[in-house]
């Protein structure tokens, strides 16, 4: 069953790590993708999570998201992450960097075009894709159901269980269920 948030947002970021709990016992999924990139997000994942036999991998921004040589996520919440069983991932991003590049340079892409494309059901539902191509890519997920949770700007609000595969295979890539996403998008 769905859930339908009134409006997007960290306002929703409890009740989606009470779907990923209730998910991770039902589904008997062991893996779970979270965006987040100053950590709060991910330390609230992390501590609810903590103890549960559940593979947590954190995405980060990619260095560079906002300004050259910079990444948001500091390095003590990276340690607090990691030493709560959380790995933290910071990458390439899929639907982003060259073709970011390219898109100011001719204003037009692929990568782009993907991205935007996959707004139509909602940023956070994006995010939750392109998060587990990112993942799978580095070997931190096998390519098997994932739960995925991402948000509108910050916080949570979207989760879904996917399909994960590595990004050279993004046309195989299913989304098997949406848990819950904001109701505006």
């Amino acid at each position: 069953m769905s859930i339908y948030f009134d409006k997007p947002g960290p306002v929703n970021t409890k009740a989606c790590l009470d779907i990923v709990r209730k998910a991770l016992k039902e589904k008997g999924i062991k893996h779970l993708v979270v965006a987040s990139t100053f950590g709060e997000t991910a330390l609230k994942f992390a501590r609810a999570l903590q103890g549960e036999e559940v593979n947590l991998v954190v995405v980060t921004h990619n260095v560079g998201f906002r300004e050259p040589g910079i990444l948001e996520m500091t390095d003590d919440t990276k340690r607090e992450l990691n030493f709560l069983g959380a790995k933290v991932y910071t990458g390439t991003m899929v639907f982003r960097n060259i073709g970011a590049s390219i898109k100011a340079q001719f204003h037009y892409s692929e990568e782009a075009l993907i991205a935007q494309t996959l707004r139509i059901f909602g940023p956070g539902l994006k995010v939750c894709i392109e998060i587990v191509l990112m993942c799978c890519d580095a070997g931190l997920i096998p390519p098997e159901d994932v739960l995925a949770v991402a948000g509108t700007a910050r916080g949570a609000d979207t989760v879904a269980i996917i399909k994960a595969v590595p990004s050279n295979l993004f046309f195989n890539i299913k989304v098997r269920e949406i848990l819950a996403k904001p109701r505006d998008w």
